[in-house]
């Protein structure tokens, strides 16, 4: 197989000649100043605590082996994450668990946490619906809705089943080097939201900081973060936030084999991630 750089176009058309498999990185890069929403502050930091000059002396042996390790401090919901069915409840309730009263304690959770998450390798949907917005990227503050979704879907000829992955690009993801540009980004409606659950889809995932937009309330749902509600608390369908899809949309690679391989967190709310289309 054949992993594509940023820059890889001309490696992408050798894999294709040459009957190789693509492997797309949707995972962006983690680092101090990344954006992360205010609710998942600390995001990331990582501290060198074992410098190359602190071990030289210390190792056995006549040649100069060193070694160096780090520290790292985050939040399970920053960068590219999944989130865990325990991530957010209905009235302490939350899917497959009756009260949060019975599973949740000062180490996390003893049901629907990030240790349970599957491994995921399903089929995999691209919605780049950036084109119904007249350019190439939703504009900031916007709804993405369910006509949004079902007119790029038939114009891509891409056929949504149950038990995929469907990923939307808004064009967000470019300004992952701008905090403030990249939290003030798009969101998607309920209405998409509703009709993926209807869909029956395994898991949905887009280029923004939250699936939602951050701060809208839905009048018929009745709270912010209504397609959290809608798939992960009533419909049990997991929701990838953060993921870089603008070399995806650039290949126009809209079918593809989604992977991802959450880290097994006893207790945690989510788990950070690098998912991969495969082609």
């Amino acid at each position: 197989m054949t992993e594509l750089s940023d820059d890889g176009a001309e490696m992408a058309q050798y894999a294709a000649k040459s009957g190789e498999r693509l492997i797309i990185d949707l995972e962006q890069p983690r680092f101090t100043s990344m954006p992360v929403f205010d609710a998942h502050k600390p995001g990331y930091d990582y501290f060198l605590y074992r410098r190359h000059s602190d071990t030289l002396k210390q190792q056995p042996g006549t040649i100069g082996r060193s070694s160096s390790s780090g520290i790292m401090t985050m939040m399970e919901h920053s960068g590219t994450h999944v989130d865990a069915l325990c991530h957010q409840a209905e009235d302490l309730r939350f899917y497959g668990c009756d009260s949060v009263d019975e599973v949740e304690g000062p180490l996390g959770f003893t049901q629907g946490d990030a240790a349970s998450l599957p491994i995921f390798m399903h089929p995999g949907h691209l919605l780049d619906v950036t084109a119904e917005f007249g350019g190439d990227e939703v504009p900031a503050g916007a709804l993405v809705t369910a006509d949004h979704l079902q007119n790029c879907a038939r114009k891509q000829g891409t056929a949504i089943e149950p038990g995929s992955v469907v990923v939307v690009r808004t064009g967000n993801g470019k300004y992952w080097n701008d905090s403030a540009r990249y939290l003030a980004g798009p969101g998607i409606a309920p209405s998409a939201s509703m009709w993926l659950a209807e869909k029956k889809v395994f898991a949905v995932g887009a280029d923004n900081m939250a699936w939602d937009l951050p701060g809208y309330v839905d009048d018929e749902i009745e709270c912010d973060l209504p397609g959290h509600v809608v798939l992960l608390v009533r419909s049990g369908i997991f929701i990838f936030e953060n993921l870089d899809l603008e070399s995806l949309a650039a290949r126009a690679v809209f079918d593809f084999t989604f992977y991802a391989s959450p880290l097994k967190f006893v207790g945690a709310t989510g788990s950070p991630i690098r998912p991969v289309a495969i082609k």
